[in-house]
Order: C-alpha cells, then sequence, then structure tokens
C-alpha cells in the first residue's frame, strides 16, 4: 500500500469508514424501532403487556450481537491468509444479503435469526479495516487508522440511524432494513473501487491465530471490552422506550437523542485516536473514570427531557474513547495474532452488548422499570475496570523484572505474562 497519495488515501479510509456506517446503522437501528417490531411481530403480547413486548424484543439486538460473537473469530482464523480487499467486499457482500433478510422475515423467530445470520461478518469486517487502515496511515498512527475505521459507526449514529430510524417509524420497520442494504450496497462499489489490494497474511494458519490467546494479556483485553462497554449496552438497547415511555416525549424526539449519541461517539473516536497512539492503556483508565462519572449523572438525570439528551450524548462519548483504546490495546498485546485479536474484539464487545441488552431487558420485565438501567450499566463497568487494572498491574510487573534483569530481554516463559500451557 506505499506510494498512495494523500488524496488517494483519504479516499481509501473514506471508503472503509463507509462500510462502518452501514455497519452502525445496521447494528443500532434496531434500538430505535423496538416499539414497531414489537407491534408488528408481537401483537398479542404488546396488546397485553407492552414493556414486556419491549424487552422481549431486545431479542432483537441480541441476536446480532450473538452472530458477530460466533462470526468474528470463526472467520478470521480461517480467513487470515485471504487478500484483505477481496475479503471485505465478500463481508459487505454478505451484509447486503442479511439486510435483505432481515426486512422479509415473516416472523419475530425469524427476524431473530435473520439479524443473527447478517451479524457474521462484522467482526471481521471492522478488524481486516482496522488493520488496513493502520497500513494506509503508516507506523505509529494505529489508533487513529482504529478511530477513522470505527469513526465510520460513530456518523452512522449521527445522521445513518436517525434517518433510518424516521424512515421506519413513517413507512414501517422493513425499509429501515431496505435502506440499509443500499447503504452496504454503496459501501462495496466503493471499497471495490477506491482500496487498493491488500495480500493477507502468507504465513497465517489456525494454530498461529489461535496462539495469541495463549497471552493472559489477551484475555485481560477481551474481558475489559466485553463487560466494560456491555453496560452501555443496557441503555442504549432500550433509548427509544426510554425516551418515549419514562421521559414521556413524542416518538420524534427518539432520533434526536440518536443524533446527540452519535455526535457523542465521534467525538469520542476522534479524542480516543491520538490518546490511543501515545498510551493505550492510559487512554482505558481515562475511558473507564470518564464511563464511571457518565453513569452517575445519566441515573440521576435519564428520567427528565433535558436530560435524556444529555445521556445519549455522555453514552456516545464514551462508548467512542472506549472502542479506540480496546482495540490498539489488544493489538498491541498480540503482535503476531492482530487478524484474529481484531476480529475477537468486535466478538467480545458484541457479547457485551448482547448480556447489557439481555440484563437491561430482564432488568425491565422484572419491574424496576427503564430509569434502573443506568444503574445496572454502572455495575456492569466495574467488573470491567478490574480486569483493565489486573492487566495494568500484570504489565508493570512484567517492566520492573525486565529493568531488574539489567535491561536484557527476557524469555517470555520467564515473565508474569508468559503465554499460558
Amino acid at each position: 500500500m506505499t506510494g498512495l497519495t494523500p488524496g488517494r488515501t483519504r479516499l481509501a479510509l473514506l471508503a472503509l469508514a463507509l462500510g462502518g456506517f452501514g455497519i452502525g446503522s445496521t447494528e443500532f437501528v434496531a434500538s430505535g424501532l423496538l416499539p414497531q417490531i414489537a407491534s408488528a411481530l408481537l401483537p398479542g403480547l404488546d396488546a397485553a403487556h407492552h414493556d414486556q413486548a419491549i424487552a422481549r424484543s431486545g431479542l432483537v439486538i441480541s441476536a446480532y450481537a450473538a452472530g458477530v460473537v460466533v462470526g468474528a473469530p470463526t472467520i478470521a482464523i480461517f480467513a487470515a491468509r485471504a487478500p484483505r480487499r477481496a475479503l471485505l467486499l465478500a463481508a459487505i457482500a454478505a451484509f447486503v444479503v442479511g439486510s435483505i433478510g432481515s426486512a422479509l422475515a415473516p416472523t419475530f423467530e425469524a427476524l431473530v435469526i435473520a439479524r443473527f445470520v447478517a451479524a457474521l461478518p462484522h467482526g471481521a469486517y471492522f478488524g481486516v479495516a482496522s488493520l488496513v487502515a493502520a497500513r494506509l496511515l503508516g507506523p505509529g498512527k494505529q489508533g487513529r487508522g482504529i478511530a477513522f475505521v470505527i469513526g465510520g459507526l460513530s456518523v452512522a449514529n449521527i445522521v445513518g440511524v436517525p434517518a433510518i430510524t424516521f424512515l421506519g417509524q413513517s413507512v414501517g420497520w422493513r425499509w429501515a432494513y431496505v435502506a440499509v442494504a443500499v447503504v452496504f450496497a454503496l459501501s462495496f462499489a466503493a471499497i471495490l473501487w477506491l482500496v487498493p489490494s491488500s495480500p493477507g497474511d502468507p504465513g497465517a494458519t489456525p494454530a498461529r491465530e489461535l496462539r495469541g490467546f495463549r497471552h493472559p494479556q489477551v484475555w485481560f483485553a477481551l474481558l475489559t471490552g466485553m463487560i466494560g462497554l456491555g453496560g452501555l449496552f443496557a441503555v442504549e438497547s432500550y433509548i427509544a422506550p426510554i425516551t418515549t415511555r419514562l421521559v414521556g416525549l413524542p416518538a420524534d424526539a427518539v432520533p434526536i437523542v440518536l443524533v446527540l449519541f452519535g455526535v457523542g461517539m465521534t467525538a469520542g473516536n476522534f479524542a480516543g485516536g491520538p490518546l490511543a497512539d501515545r498510551h493505550a492503556f492510559r487512554g482505558l483508565m481515562i475511558g473507564f473514570a470518564m464511563t464511571i462519572a457518565s453513569f452517575v449523572v445519566i441515573g440521576l438525570v435519564i428520567a427528565t427531557p433535558v436530560g435524556v439528551f444529555v445521556s445519549g450524548f455522555l453514552l456516545g462519548a464514551v462508548t467512542g474513547i472506549l472502542a479506540v483504546a480496546i482495540q490498539t490495546r489488544l493489538l498491541e498485546v498480540a503482535p503476531e495474532s492482530q487478524t484474529l485479536a481484531a476480529a475477537a474484539n468486535h466478538s467480545a464487545l458484541n457479547f457485551g452488548n448482547s448480556l447489557g441488552a439481555f440484563l437491561g431487558g430482564a432488568v425491565i420485565a422484572a419491574g424496576y422499570g427503564y430509569a434502573a438501567t443506568p444503574w445496572l450499566g454502572l455495575a456492569m463497568c466495574v467488573p470491567g475496570v478490574v480486569f483493565a487494572v489486573l492487566s495494568g498491574v500484570l504489565e508493570s510487573r512484567s517492566r520492573r523484572r525486565s529493568e531488574g534483569a539489567g535491561g536484557r530481554v527476557l524469555d517470555e516463559d520467564a515473565v508474569l505474562d508468559r503465554p499460558l500451557p
């Protein structure tokens, strides 16, 4: 990829970001359409117990997240040798098919299955696109490359998700997924035209990629993102009923809240990129400190008209900072398994997404109400912080042991973060 002009590089990055835009649209649009989906596909339950129907509709979000969990490592393990542009194009083509299948789903169960299948290429796309973007920008700018790709997802929350949510509210939720399919078709053309060919890793094998999981630091990074970010989705997944039923605002206010989420996420992404390049672990801890403070504020104000808008922005901002920091940190601790590590991160994050949506729905169905979801998110954030701190302690001890050996590079098995047997 060397020799590209700055203009061509920017266009290639924009093409990659457009794919992220499509993924952000398909992943988050369901959050604003849960009432419509419940009314259309669960009419009996919706008529008898509206809140329970909304909570059950959250399975659409959980199914997508579960698809990412399954698909990300599976595709990454067996496709690491594949040319990267070809892999990106295959992932986008799969999204087109999955989006059309979602639009045509005749029953709630069929929609859940369609969302699971549609999500399978999610992690592979983001993982490979992050590596391609990092190569396009050059050494020392890995965090900025990751931020650019994830930035497409962030912009989707400013433009794509609110616009497609409005479309779904106006003419039916199925048309929302038709619109998403169109976005993916455009991103396919952009990647084909603008992203240069890039070989895969010729030395990659499933065994070599899997060896990265022998390192405790990789597991700490994955668990940090899975649990820490999962709490954010316990709130974000139910932002539509929070806005309309808890706060009492009209449905027209939901896209505005989603726009603020996207604005916050974009700001968090582009603040988090340089921060992660300077020091990924420090950026991670700053992100968690901001997340804890944000949950306290959200828990206190989310039930008010102004507070729900503030909450949307704060949720997006801390999501953006943490997502970039965790991805950069994971690539830092898995240098020989970057394809799998980058994809597995999205698998872990979406497991957290699924867990957060499920637990949020359980809290709502149990009668604690929508206002309890921020406090659930705060509780889920705590174990994420613990895993991050343990990772830092492990790294610090390893560094001290290395320095104590007179600056010699120690054998990997001599330090505390040595591979597991």
